[in-house]
């Protein structure tokens, strides 16, 4: 799988890349949402890992972006944060994410938990059209 990790931490980045690598993933890397905005539309991932608190705009707008657009509506996203007290679980899922992870990640689930999320995306799209 593609997937894009939209993170301004260094440390966060080099655990997920490491992580996704290790499980045979294709990795993109985008540390603010005007980067992944333009990584999205180069080359669409089949996944992206959205950190919440980037430095340009809330990860939520990113979110909503994907969501809104015809192209991009459908990947699945994740939104990662260090943050749970600031950005809600229910915040999350209404801008358009369909799943939230709280950091730090976990190394030995991350891999089942994209797995799990991409087949429930896939499973809304089959039912849906």
């Amino acid at each position: 799988m593609h997937i894009l990790i939209i993170e301004d931490d260094p440390v966060s980045l080099k655990l997920a890349s490491e992580v996704l690598q290790t499980g045979g993933h294709v990795i993109m890397l985008a540390a603010s949402a005007d980067q992944a905005i333009r990584s999205i539309h180069a080359v669409t991932p089949d996944v992206i890992l959205l950190d919440l608190r980037l430095p340009d705009i809330r990860g939520l707008g990113v979110a909503r972006q994907c969501r809104e657009e015809i192209g991009t509506r459908d990947i699945p996203i994740i939104a990662v944060t260090a943050f749970s007290s600031d950005y809600g679980r229910a915040d999350a899922l209404r801008a358009g994410c369909d799943a939230y992870i709280v950091k730090p990640i976990n190394t030995r689930t991350l891999l089942r938990q994209i797995d799990e999320v991409v087949a429930a995306k896939a499973e809304e799209l089959v039912a849906r059209h």
